[in-house]
């Protein structure tokens, strides 16, 4: 179910796409949560003093209302102040538990939503898990204000920071946010757009690369047209290898060639995932291209001498970019997440987290040429099968599911095998394989090592 260590394992069905939504995970869709509302205590009836009253009178007289109405912020300065309600003192920091979302946060210590994206560098979209830590006070962390004015169109940022390095847990809007310029911007000057993906090494401009503009000048009346720059020589190769932090956009304005042109060409749309080592067709270029430098891909096309379909590497390059570019949890967490998953499905604890020692460490961006993913290992095919033991969608991208996912799997395995180690070989060489035609050399190690790494958990 996992990656296969010979030829015999098979690893064909669709590719479960990195965009289904997974249960476990924490999302920032809710922006706006309701605060529930607090009950002032009962206002002891009191005779008014003569003094409040003439000024109670007075100041109904110049609101138009009856005399006898006493104004809402007379009566709330008879309210001790020891009982108004007070907002929670807001901390550094804040340790992200299940069900949070950064709009609720903000909201439980006063704090504005956008600030405290800000602040951490997230947007809208960005997945939180828990055990997070994010920051709620420092630069920038306000309580919440009135919306700002509308911003003036913006204009390009300081060529003194012309590009960013992405690293893990960056999104576009963080990026943007953190160099002060628009995200409609950042967009523009990289060809990107909202779905665009992106991964850490990637380059990213900050600005349009020039300087503050000068003032403007009477345009004349009839402007030359400057020459088109000279496409460089990779447009006559007839193809590109892309590289690390290329985009459609970029690789398009760089060759001279429209957008629109390079994705007909080779039959790709604005979502299309891409990825170092990938060849593109340039349109309208000799059919017969020079040699172009070949990047390392994210996943190499063969494991222990067995190389894998192209479609295959393909799709676990595109999987491990994804893993990549988002925030995962560490070692530890995904331990506790193995173990309570087991524990709530009625699997062993210490037999689940042999699995996922040996399969990947721990380690939920690991995947394999097979396009084995995260850190139980499960191929896409397999992931739909545990999807109908659960009866839900599973999401193997999202460590929770792929969790779920693996210990749905061994659960199953378990229960319809003769014996514990039949079980574990059904894991690694697959069910049918192995009663067919029993354990394989390889397979036999396997099963050595999990019942191993199975007592060192107990």
């Amino acid at each position: 179910m996992t990656t296969p260590r010979s030829p015999k394992k098979t690893t064909s069905m669709p590719i479960i796409a990195a965009t289904t939504a997974a249960l476990p995970a924490v999302m920032l869709s809710s922006l706006a949560l309701a605060q529930p509302a607090t009950a002032l205590p009962a206002v002891q009836t009191q005779k008014i003093p003569a003094s409040l009253a003439a000024a109670i009178q007075a100041q109904a007289q110049a609101s138009a209302v009856p005399a006898n109405v006493i104004p809402a912020s007379a009566v709330a300065a008879t309210i001790p102040a020891a009982m108004q309600p007070m907002a929670p003192a807001v901390p550094a920091t804040y340790t992200i538990v299940r069900g949070d979302t950064i709009s609720g946060i903000a909201a439980r210590y006063g704090l504005n939503t956008n600030t405290v994206l800000q602040l951490n560098g997230l947007s809208a979209n960005t997945i939180i898990y828990p055990g997070q830590q994010i920051k709620l006070s420092g630069s920038g962390a306000a309580p919440s204000a009135p919306a700002p004015a509308p911003r003036p169109a913006p204009s390009p940022a300081p060529s003194s920071a012309a590009s960013y390095t992405v690293v893990p847990g960056d999104t576009l809007g963080g990026i943007a946010a953190r160099h002060g310029v628009a995200l409609s911007d950042v967009f523009n000057w990289n060809g990107l757009n909202g779905r665009s993906i992106i991964y850490p090494g990637q380059k990213i401009k900050v600005s349009a690369g020039t300087s503050a503009p000068a003032p403007a000048a009477p345009a004349p009346a009839a402007p030359a047209r400057p020459a088109a720059p000279a496409a460089p020589a990779l447009a006559n190769t007839g193809s590109y290898t892309i590289k690390s932090g290329d985009t459609l956009g970029g690789i398009a304005n760089r060759l001279g060639v429209s957008l629109s042109s390079l994705l007909s060409a080779n039959k790709l749309s604005m979502n299309t995932i891409i990825y170092p080592g990938q060849k593109l067709a340039i349109p309208g270029a000799p059919a017969a291209p020079a040699p172009a430098p070949v990047s390392t891909p994210l996943v190499p096309s063969t494991f222990l001498g067995y190389r894998y379909p192209d479609a295959v590497v393909s799709s676990a390059n595109a999987n491990k970019a994804l893993l990549n570019a988002s925030p995962v949890p560490s070692t530890a967490q995904m331990k506790g997440i193995v173990a309570d998953t087991a524990r709530r499905m009625g699997v062993d604890p210490s037999l689940a987290m042999a699995f996922a020692y040996q399969e990947s460490g721990f380690n939920q961006r690991a995947v394999s040429p097979a396009n084995a993913i995260g850190t139980m290992q499960v191929i896409p095919s397999s992931g739909e099968w545990a999807s109908e033991l659960v009866g839900r969608k599973l999401n193997i991208l999202d460590p929770y599911d792929n969790v779920t996912a693996g210990v749905a799997i061994i659960r199953a395995l378990v229960n319809t095998s003769k014996d514990l180690p039949t079980a574990i070989a059904g894991y690694y060489q697959g069910q049918y394989s192995v009663s067919k035609h029993g354990m394989y050399d390889d397979t036999k190690a396997y099963v050595a090592s999990i019942l191993a790494l199975k007592k060192n958990f107990s």
